[in-house]
């Protein structure tokens, strides 16, 4: 199979420092992109992955994966993995479980004294319409007002802002697309086609195993791109299973985009290199697992996670008498799909 032409950006500094034997590979190709060919970058995903490509924390990912697998002595799908693996444990795992806990902190704010909070200030709105003669509008935007402050105070005194919740995403999306780069500038000689980075990419092309030997192509046999869509669909079907509450109309469109994405990740994954296959799909089964583990009461608790009225008390029967249900659905779904 040829060396596929998705992301096949590199550079030609240092071209005729190639050894012969290297330029001979059957999946060795140059893509000029620097000043120094006379070829100006056009384009803005070109320039993003140029830059990304030359960016300090992209350096400080490739220089840890060649940290793990020098200092190892380990192939390279083993390197992957276990830095994948130590990556998502020692920062990603924290954050999940603080996630977790700033939810389930707001949870008990919104469900369990908020209500209270709500039922006085409308008693409290009535007394003030009479006695000041407001308007329904004017008490409209004195309750609303009033509402806010004392939601603001709740979230000052536990300090859980919502917004907290978020940094898990704002940490795991930059480090998954720093190591993808970084695994990609590995593949096409990037941002140095020095002698290190020519060892380093024959490694890639014997560093495989079973049927990806040579980390430097995609897949051909579809195992990982078909893996990562599934795992990725599991963890959307995860989280609305594990919901007792019923969504709203947002939450179901969101779920359904989460579905279609999933899915569309497959033919992306099938047209870039297996080690960057290997690199998702071992980030997105960690991320199912995490997910699993995290529904523990058990887990919670160790976590100092509150107890919220959501939580399953029996997680994992719950999930798999949902599974059992959809099982059972679809046999009668598929019937009326044949008839129409």
């Amino acid at each position: 199979m040829s060396h596929h032409n998705c992301w096949t950006f590199t550079t030609d500094r240092s071209i005729n420092s190639i050894p012969s034997a290297i330029k001979g590979h059957p999946h060795f190709q140059i893509r000029h992109i620097s000043g120094q060919s006379g070829v100006e970058i056009t384009g803005i995903w070109p320039r993003v992955f140029l830059w990304l490509s030359e960016s300090p924390p992209v350096a400080y990912a490739q220089d840890f994966l060649l940290f793990i697998h020098n200092s190892s002595g380990l192939p390279w799908w083993t390197t992957i993995i276990l830095t994948t693996v130590f990556l998502r444990t020692a920062v990603t795992l924290p954050l999940a479980f603080y996630q977790n806990y700033i939810l389930a902190k707001v949870e008990n704010l919104h469900l369990l004294e908020m209500p209270e909070i709500v039922k006085e200030l409308k008693k409290e709105t009535a007394i003030a319409m009479k006695q000041f003669n407001w308007t329904e509008n004017q008490a409209r935007r004195m309750y609303n007002r009033s509402l806010q402050k004392q939601w603001n105070n709740l979230i000052i005194r536990d300090n859980c802002h919502p917004l907290k919740a978020s940094i898990l995403l704002w940490v795991q999306l930059p480090m998954w697309v720093f190591v993808s780069v970084a695994l990609r500038n590995m593949v096409y000689l990037l941002p140095h086609s020095k002698a290190g980075a020519m060892v380093t990419y024959m490694e890639l092309s014997v560093g495989g195993f079973g049927w990806i030997p040579n980390l430097l192509v995609p897949d051909e046999s579809l195992i990982l791109p078909v893996s990562l869509g599934l795992i990725n669909l599991a963890i959307v079907e995860l989280q609305t299973m594990s919901k007792i509450r019923k969504k709203s109309k947002l939450q179901q469109y969101v779920t359904h985009f989460f579905r279609l994405f999933s899915i569309a990740t497959i033919p992306i994954a099938a047209s870039v290199p297996s080690c960057l296959n290997l690199y998702w799909v071992t980030s997105s089964a960690y991320g199912l697992v995490q997910n699993l583990v995290l529904l523990s009461p058990r887990v919670k608790r160790f976590g100092h996670i509150p107890e919220t009225p959501s939580q399953l008390s029996n997680p994992y029967k719950h999930i798999a008498s949902e599974i059992k249900l959809r099982a059972n659905r679809l046999p009668a779904w598929w019937k009326s799909r044949a008839k129409n």
